[in-house]
């Protein structure tokens, strides 16, 4: 999903603003809807507001539409958080709905951070339905968003620095796929190769990361909430690991090797739980 810009280091430049240097580049409405979500991450009632919803109804739907097929192994390797902490989850990448499976268990097991998710800027920002749809979905989780166009590649940057900020401020857990894309493959421990954009995220924030592997979810929504609800759907099982220990690498100077290195130890350790997982499976 994201990828460093070479030769460009977080100490050589100010950070980018997504409404500020998009301006050009953004529709009308991707401005309206960046700028309202944007918004509602600033402390006051509307923050307020949809940690709460998030927390009672969104965990809720998830949890009912997963629980009867789901298993959970490392819950005691995640660190004690307070509210106040951020933190940063990196999973593989298998359905459109790994990480909300994800986060809804923790959010129902205590996690009180706003969750934020990045997504696509195809449709949830350029849509009228697009904020409907991630008001409905996920509360306003889906955010910032990722511009695929190469015309607008360079306003990536600004996302990953949106990213960093709310994860600076603190009470952020932040859902990220290392693999920037759905893995199709029918092996679904041969993971892609992880983004570079990941590693620069988790370097200029400097929050806690928490690795994650997840197996078993389908992208055809009414089917796998049948199949919870019957106990006939495949097991989910989610794998926690401890926090990444990056050996040092978050101290040393923003570069597109040094984000490189960081994403590819959050893979090493998502592969690993990936194993970890395959044999819980093969018990099952």
């Amino acid at each position: 999903m994201f990828r460093a810009v070479e030769g460009e280091t977080q100490t050589t430049r100010k950070r980018k603003s997504l409404l500020g240097d998009g301006e050009k580049h953004l529709t009308p409405l991707e401005r309206f809807q960046i700028g309202f979500v944007q918004r509602s991450f600033e402390p006051g009632s509307m923050d307020r507001t949809i940690r709460v919803l998030q927390r009672v109804i969104g965990s809720t739907w998830i949890d009912v539409c997963s629980r009867r097929v789901r298993h959970i192994i490392g819950r005691d390797r995640l660190p004690e958080l307070s509210p106040q902490d951020s933190v940063v989850l990196v999973s593989n990448h298998r359905s459109f709905f790994d990480l909300y499976v994800v986060v809804g268990y923790l959010v129902k097991h205590g996690l009180a951070q706003r969750i934020m998710f990045p997504v696509r800027s195809k449709f949830f920002y350029d849509h009228p339905m697009g904020m409907i749809v991630n008001g409905v979905m996920s509360f306003f989780a889906m955010y910032p968003p990722v511009f695929r166009e190469r015309e607008r590649a360079a306003l990536n940057i600004a996302t990953l620095d949106e990213v960093v900020r709310l994860l600076e401020r603190g009470g952020t857990v932040v859902g990220l796929h290392p693999e920037g894309q759905r893995n199709k493959s029918g092996d679904p421990y041969a993971l892609l190769p992880a983004q570079t954009g990941v590693g620069r995220i988790i370097h200029g924030a400097k929050v806690t990361v928490v690795p994650i592997f997840i197996n078993g979810l389908i992208n055809d929504m009414p089917k796998q909430i049948y199949g919870n609800l019957t106990g006939t759907a495949d097991p989910i099982v989610i794998a926690f690991g401890k926090p990444v220990d990056f050996n040092g690498m978050l101290q040393e100077p923003p570069s597109p090797r040094v984000f490189r290195r960081i994403a590819d130890r959050c893979m090493e350790e998502v592969k690993a739980l990936g194993e970890e997982e395959k044999a819980y499976r093969a018990a099952l």
